[in-house]
């Protein structure tokens, strides 16, 4: 895939990550995974910034892209980083659409649309804006 959507946040990144949750549940999503990568550093006796993955979905819109071509089941559910820096908290994602490229989903152009304004929404949500 190509490079990352990056999108800043106002919020805090504990904030972030409550409002990127919130709006996951929102929209009918499963939120199916999180991965915190500080914490596994932490565990590790390493230092990581706040930095964690979630992982989100639904079924009844993936698995039409997967019975269309089943190796598409490696770039989904969809997915979230949110990290912290020192200019603050950042959210980024992958374009969905950009999955047709690599992977035989004719027929999937609109699934793919769907996904990529879900994911600007969940980003928006988590960013804070509209505050």
């Amino acid at each position: 895939m190509s490079a990352l959507t990056v999108v800043p946040s106002s919020l805090s990144y504990a904030n972030a990550v409550g409002r990127l949750i919130e709006a996951v549940e929102q929209h009918g999503l499963a939120l199916l995974a999180r991965v915190d990568h500080a914490a596994g550093a932490r565990a590790a006796g390493l230092e990581l910034a706040s930095e964690e993955v979630l992982y989100f979905g639904n079924a009844a819109a993936g698995t039409p892209l997967m019975q269309s071509d089943p190796r598409v089941g490696i770039e989904l559910p969809l997915r979230m980083l949110i990290w912290q820096d020192p200019d603050g908290t950042r959210l980024a994602y992958h374009d969905p659409r950009e999955l047709s490229q690599s992977y035989d989903l004719a027929g999937g152009t609109d699934t793919l649309e769907k996904m990529h304004a879900l994911l600007g929404q969940l980003a928006a949500a988590a960013a804070g804006d509209g505050e």
